[in-house]
């Protein structure tokens, strides 16, 4: 099979940062001779989203209409996408199909060998976030991601840390595979520094603990900025006393704030990646993370480390960074040399690896039990 022939399969949604990754991969695979066709699940994202996605060469966009696995109603609504995308598959001609929602693959049967990639799931959200037992609403949930990652014939994870916290979650068989993401470049327009700090993302999301920001911000005579969605497409609903909290903005805006070489910060609880930190990185931004496996195996040379619930810790961080520019500059220029490591071209280069050793395995051994 010649490059130019191959053809992927690969789900994607607009709620979070798997919009950036499924549109960054598919552009770069695409210069390497591989068309894909991205499967929509979930609410619409802005059609200047859609129309971007449509121009990159080598790319289908095909609106399913088809609910994503955390916001669908019930176990039967998932497995009736799922089956919706095999037939997609079946009727594209796709010579494999990347998942990225792993449930998808719970009890349906795919024509051709399913990559899954666990971006996150919701039993080890919940065990980050929350000190209870797994509600009965999450727990068919999580079976049915525990079946599809069972069901793939490999299991892809964003870092090695969230690949050892899948496998023991799961107890499955195999460690998946780490393959870091890329992240194309913003283009930033020419800027002075500003003294702010800027955080951005899923606002509404507990396990990105903007509480603790919240009450930082309390404490700097400097904003923290919170660029992003207060509210997300499940109803939750967030509101802060102290952050500046412009909404989602559009990615231009935020290239221009990043342009300014503002402190980073994340004082997540639950962080699989990080897409947004690799944003501000690559600008030259100096980071200010919470203390999590993740952020130390990705940012350990090149960030200050701040336990998740010391708002004092994040303020004197901030304060340190904003009061010596040299610093300052100098942490910045840290994050961007690691940030370079995380390209579109590499995350390519490792997906298309384990994509031609899975269509090198005779069909009737392709899919994993």
């Amino acid at each position: 099979m010649s490059r130019a022939d191959m053809r992927l399969l690969m789900t994607v949604d607009g709620v979070g940062g798997v919009w950036q990754y499924a549109t960054d991969l598919a552009r770069a695979l695409g210069e390497r001779g591989f068309e894909t066709i991205l499967a929509l699940l979930g609410p619409l994202p802005p059609i200047e989203q859609r129309d971007a996605a449509r121009a990159i060469p080598a790319v289908t966009l095909v609106e399913t209409g088809l609910p994503l696995d955390w916001l669908a109603d019930t176990p039967e609504q998932v497995q009736l996408a799922g089956r919706r995308i095999a037939e997609l598959a079946r009727h594209m001609r796709a010579d494999i199909v990347q998942l990225n929602q792993p449930a998808l693959a719970a009890g349906v049967e795919y024509p051709v060998p399913i990559v899954a990639v666990a971006h996150s799931c919701l039993a080890t959200w919940w065990s980050a976030v929350e000190q209870a037992p797994l509600p009965a609403d999450f727990a068919w949930r999580v079976a049915l991601h525990d079946q599809g990652l069972r069901a793939a014939a490999r299991v892809i994870a964003p870092s090695h840390a969230f690949a050892e916290t899948t496998r023991a979650t799961y107890d499955l068989p195999q460690m998946p595979v780490a393959v870091h993401n890329g992240r194309t470049p913003l283009l930033h327009p020419p800027a002075a520094l500003h003294d702010f700090a800027l955080t951005s993302g899923r606002l509404w999301d507990r396990g990105k603990n903007l509480a603790t920001l919240d009450r930082a911000a309390a404490r700097l005579g400097v904003p923290i900025k919170a660029m992003g969605p207060l509210t997300g497409p499940d109803g939750a609903c967030v509101e802060f006393a102290h952050l500046h909290t412009p909404g989602l903005v559009s990615e231009n805006v935020l290239a221009g704030c990043l342009a300014a070489r503002p402190v980073f910060v994340s004082a997540a609880k639950y962080e699989p990646f990080g897409l947004a930190v690799l944003e501000a990185a690559t600008a030259g931004c100096p980071l200010v993370l919470s203390d999590s496996p993740t952020f130390r195996e990705l940012w350990s040379e090149a960030a200050i480390f701040v336990d998740a619930e010391d708002d004092k810790g994040f303020a004197a961080a901030i304060e340190e960074l904003i009061g010596d520019t040299a610093l300052r500059l100098a942490q910045g220029e840290k994050a961007r040399a690691v940030a370079r490591a995380f390209t579109p071209a590499r995350m390519a280069d490792q997906m298309l690896g384990l994509y031609r050793q899975l269509l090198a395995v005779p069909g009737s051994e392709r899919v994993a039990a």
